[in-house]
């Protein structure tokens, strides 16, 4: 009798762990999903405003459709230019055995070598623009830097309340 107890015991904690790992593979099938719907996202107002939340780690990150590929940039003001990463570049399209690095860029890592190009379109909502100068970082870069020659092209640039709020 204490053999078949032990073994109902031994049936209800399998299927009870059981469930526990169907549980988790399924969270982690929709971690995606659910990370996208609880993480702040830009917006672009009817009167011309792209709006940017912070991000967790102080960041802000604006995505823009460069060709008509969506590319993730880090906004940065203190950047000259915008700079792609060699894998966005390849990404929307730049053949990168054709570049010529002629220019070179003081990073917080020191000088890299950058291959100037200009951007065909540069699209965000109904905002469109075309030949937008910027560079091809030569070395190493986690992400592609949204820098003054886009950011320039709106009339203002604010900060507040954990937004960045571009205005053209």
């Amino acid at each position: 009798m204490a053999g078949r107890s032990n073994m109902g015991k031994m049936a209800q904690q399998a299927a009870i762990w059981a469930l526990i790992f169907i549980g988790v593979i399924g969270a982690i099938g929709l971690w995606e999903d659910i990370s996208n719907d609880v993480t702040a996202r830009q917006t672009v107002t009817d009167v011309g405003q792209v709006v940017v939340p912070r991000s967790g780690d102080g960041h802000y990150y604006l995505t823009l459709e460069i060709n008509n590929v969506p590319v993730e940039f880090v906004i940065d003001t203190g950047a000259s230019q915008v700079v792609l990463t060699q894998s966005d570049a390849r990404q929307i399209g730049i053949d990168l055995a054709t570049l010529r690095y002629t220019g070179s860029a003081a990073t917080a890592n020191g000088v890299v070598n950058t291959a100037p190009v200009d951007l065909d379109t540069v699209t965000i909502a109904d905002m469109l623009d075309y030949n937008v100068p910027a560079v091809v970082n030569g070395g190493e870069m986690q992400d592609s830097l949204l820098g003054m020659s886009y950011l320039g092209l709106y009339d203002r640039i604010e900060i507040f309340n954990g937004e960045l709020v571009l205005t053209r």
